[in-house]
């Protein structure tokens, strides 16, 4: 047991080393296009300064790291165990009676650590990060005002309402958004406020209104009920726990919401009417990264600890490293197919984890029993 304990430890060490290296080689690279991307865009501002744009790309840095870590543990765990292979010592182990499955403990419960920490502590720290390039990005590098500044852009919410029925919900249609100084102001504006069996009880026509503290604010506002004629009321003051922020996180990246912060605000989706389809994707994936994590150790372990004695190792590390994007490959397109409504988010995040799972335990089942 004490030389187990002892291998575990090297193995664990050595593959968490070349994970941490291949991880900020990646990320260096990836960065570093990055920053070549911001200033040939920036290239047509001279008022914004290089401070700026090294700000933005310094911002990335996390994100990035948190994208890359599964091909990083995948790249990092097949230059560990080749050279663990070709200096015989994995040779010896197995010689020794360890299987396969004892000296991948180590690695696995490290990739699925590192996974873990990605989620629960980098994340948090990503997303704000990112909302902060975005910002900056918006204000320095874009003419637009952002997704709800453009004129003619309508928009749908539905909300809890519960001053007529305890249950009852309001539907608020505007055909024009814009936010100005702060504040979001829509017009020709319909509302239709439904009890608990979806029954109208009245219908809200107005021509202008506003997002205020209070709620959302419709001036010049007229009120039908069914069977009766449109009354004019002047001003009606229609409660929501909207505000701006959170109107335009819903059109933003759910890449600037931290994993903490999704279960909640999906809610509030859900409940304002507004589509929640990225964000539970994206939840589910930050979920998944733990699994596809150690995914990823067993891959590497499954494509390079064949002995180099018999040959064809660029062979064996190619495929290992072209198994890794397909993966990838797949785990995009599911995304895609998600976002669309043709997969439920659940399945889109976790099926190719699951899937490459389901490779890398057969590999190594026949690696170890073939």
């Amino acid at each position: 047991m004490i030389v187990a304990v002892t291998l575990s430890r090297y193995i664990a060490r050595q593959f968490l080393l070349w994970v941490l290296i291949m991880i900020a080689a990646l990320t260096g690279i990836i960065c570093l296009f990055d920053l070549i991307d911001l200033f040939r865009r920036v290239s047509s501002r001279p008022e914004v300064s290089s401070n700026i744009v090294t700000e933005i790309a310094g911002l990335h840095v996390p994100y990035f790291a948190i994208e890359i870590l599964p091909f990083g543990i995948l790249l990092g765990g097949i230059v560990c165990f080749w050279r663990l292979t070709r200096s015989s010592e994995l040779v010896v182990a197995r010689a020794a009676g360890l299987s396969v499955w004892q000296f991948l403990a180590a690695p696995l419960t490290c990739a699925v650590l590192l996974g873990v920490l990605a989620t629960c502590v980098i994340s948090p720290f990503s997303s704000v990060m990112y909302r902060r390039a975005a910002d900056l990005d918006q204000q320095y590098l874009r003419s637009d005002g952002g997704p709800l500044s453009l004129s003619g852009g309508s928009l749908w919410l539905r909300q809890a309402d519960t001053q007529y029925d305890p249950h009852g919900v309001t539907m608020l249609h505007a055909g024009d958004v814009q936010v100005t100084q702060g504040q979001l102001h829509i017009r020709d504006i319909s509302v239709f406020r439904l009890d608990h069996e979806d029954k109208l009880i009245m219908r809200i026509e107005s021509p202008r209104g506003s997002l205020k503290n209070a709620g959302w604010e419709l001036t010049e506002a007229s009120v039908v009920r069914p069977n009766n004629i449109l009354t004019p009321v002047g001003v009606v003051i229609l409660p929501t726990s909207l505000t701006l922020e959170r109107v335009q996180e819903s059109f933003a990246s759910p890449d600037t919401l931290s994993v903490w912060a999704l279960p909640g605000f999906i809610t509030l989706l859900d409940h304002s009417g507004f589509s929640s389809i990225r964000h539970r994707i994206h939840f589910q994936s930050l979920l998944a990264l733990p699994i596809l994590a150690g995914t990823m150790a067993l891959v590497s372990a499954g494509f390079s600890m064949r002995s180099s004695r018999r040959g064809g190792v660029a062979k064996m590390v190619g495929s290992g490293v072209a198994a890794g994007f397909l993966l990838f490959t797949i785990s995009k397109v599911a995304e895609q197919l998600g976002k669309s409504g043709a997969l439920p988010p659940v399945l889109a995040a976790w099926a190719p984890t699951l899937a490459g799972l389901c490779l890398a335990v057969a590999l190594l089942l026949h690696l170890e029993d073939g």
